[in-house]
């Protein structure tokens, strides 16, 4: 890697790719794909190292200049992350086509520009385990049907698909990494550990009277997104193009019991309460992915244990109301 873009960069994950990429490879040159509305805050301690480029994933001609013009010396990007995405379920089912088009059309779009203009390079795909929907078994292998059953899940499915079938057809070097469950911090106050985590601390400083909650039994494997992020560049250093892995970590619990761990590091004892509206249409309740495979080809391993990502995702939202 010399010149790396990220889609998406504005976002946890993205953010905190950019984190590592700066940390462990100080050669490399990273660039980031913005939209002109999306919010910065995740990015401001990136300013002065991160080169920031304006466009949108959506409109061809924008992700052409950008990569045409590869913004800065040398012959272009060789390598890019693709992260960018609608990627919150329980709203695709009120947005379906925005979702479709921010996650499918716009990968069609990144795909073609891509074409035209930066063949040589890689690209990282970042697909979903939503796109397995309920699995018949566990752990879910990459060889599971793709039976999504939210439009978030139908989008991320149909990219992936994009991804391979350009490989296949046109030889544009794309990896997709199915990610499972990971969060930290900088994870959106909608996401389940996040909005726990920020419910938590609101109570804490008396800000909050309870915790709502929706489905506690759905299983997840978790997985904190400093190591997801680590994953991804591993796979493009050390995977086939054309390839697809499962990606997650290595400790399963209920929602529930992600829950208890939350509250036992409270500093005050906290209500909670189910609420329906944040019950989903159609709910996936088992996740577990088979790893291995990427673990023998990579030799990635997780380092963070839930407990620490917990904690790290609580201390960010006490942040957030000592500075308000």
């Amino acid at each position: 890697m010399k010149k790396v873009l990220v889609t998406g960069i504005t976002g946890m994950a993205g953010s905190h790719l950019a984190d590592y990429l700066l940390e462990a490879f100080p050669e490399v040159e990273v660039h980031g794909l913005v939209r002109w509305r999306s919010p910065r805050e995740n990015v401001k301690h990136l300013e002065g190292e991160v080169t920031f480029v304006d466009g949108d994933l959506t409109d061809y001609s924008s992700l052409v200049r950008v990569l045409g013009e590869g913004y800065g010396t040398g012959n272009g990007y060789d390598t890019i992350f693709h992260l960018a995405a609608q990627s919150y379920v329980p709203f695709s089912y009120y947005a379906p086509r925005m979702t479709f088009e921010n996650n499918a059309m716009g990968a069609l779009t990144l795909f073609e520009a891509v074409r035209a203009c930066a063949r040589r390079a890689t690209i990282h795909v970042c697909s979903s385990s939503e796109v397995y929907g309920q699995p018949d078994e566990v752990p879910i292998t990459t060889d599971a049907p793709l039976r999504p059953v939210s439009p978030y899940g139908v989008s991320k499915a149909a990219m992936d698909m994009l991804a391979f079938m350009y490989w296949e057809c046109y030889e544009v070097k794309t990896i997709r990494t199915r990610a499972f469950t990971h969060t930290g911090a900088r994870r959106g106050d909608v996401f389940v550990a996040s909005a726990f985590a920020k419910q938590i601390a609101a109570v804490e400083c008396g800000r909050g009277e309870v915790v709502k909650v929706g489905n506690l039994d759905s299983v997840r494997t978790w997985c904190d997104v400093r190591d997801m992020v680590r994953a991804y560049v591993y796979a493009v250093q050390k995977c086939e193009p054309g390839s697809v892995w499962n990606v997650g970590g290595e400790q399963t619990t209920t929602v529930g019991e992600m829950l208890d761990l939350l509250l036992g590091m409270a500093t005050c004892r906290c209500a909670v309460e189910v609420d329906q509206k944040l019950m989903r249409p159609a709910d996936v309740t088992l996740q577990i992915p088979d790893v291995e495979p990427f673990r023998e080809v990579t030799g990635w391993v997780p380092e963070f244990p839930l407990e620490a990502t917990l904690l790290d995702l609580l201390v960010y939202w006490r942040r957030f109301y000592e500075g308000q």
